[in-house]
């Protein structure tokens, strides 16, 4: 599936309506930057080394369960970030491949949970696959969307999806901002550093 196909499938999603159908992980895609008999202008190892030196603030994406589902949906994400002032947008990526992804497309709508320093574990739990990652997390509805609001979190963002676009394996996923609020004003955040969370100086 190309970049038209990608960007088409996730539109498909959101507007999907009545009883969702079973949603695949979008495949891999085939992207080269250079002729077949060329080399590659940068090692994909070097280049998760250099762009690993930029700390980053870490999140949780979550959407409400869908009809058919017992469960809500959710993933960690550090590439995350502010867009637009007016209005007010807000975007992340994620991997094409993520099976998390096509279940947030699906409910059209998703809440940001930014988290504080001391909720690496809750990052963990959420970044692994294949598991209830809700077990044992408490939350509560967010406002707008119904999306989980992660207890602890310093921040929440409730939106709903305005636009997807594709970025090489990701994808850009836009965010219309309907309601957001900080939880604590003075606790440290949660950040990741060349490969690890950075610890804070006391």
């Amino acid at each position: 599936m190309g970049h038209a196909g990608a960007a088409a499938a996730a539109v498909r999603y959101l507007r999907s309506t009545g009883t969702p159908s079973p949603v695949e992980a979008l495949p891999r895609p085939e992207l080269r930057c250079v002729g077949e008999d060329e080399r590659a202008p940068v090692d994909q190892a070097e280049f998760r080394r250099v762009l690993g030196s930029f700390a980053t603030g870490v999140t949780v994406i979550t959407a409400p369960a869908a009809p058919d589902e017992d469960t809500p949906a959710g993933f960690a994400c550090q590439s995350f970030s502010s867009l637009s002032l007016d209005p007010p947008l807000i975007a992340f990526m994620v991997g094409r491949t993520s099976t998390t992804w096509p279940r947030i497309a699906r409910a059209g709508v998703f809440c940001v949970n930014v988290l504080a320093a001391d909720q690496s574990a809750l990052c963990r739990a959420f970044a692994r696959s294949g598991t209830d990652k809700f077990t044992g997390v408490e939350y509560d509805a967010s406002p707008a969307s119904g999306s989980p609001r992660l207890a602890g979190a310093l921040a929440w963002i409730d939106c709903t999806i305005h636009a997807v676009h594709t970025g090489g394996d990701h994808l850009i996923v836009v965010g219309r901002v309907n309601a957001l609020d900080t939880t604590d004003g003075d606790a440290a955040p949660l950040l990741f550093h060349k490969g690890r969370f950075l610890a804070h100086p006391e």
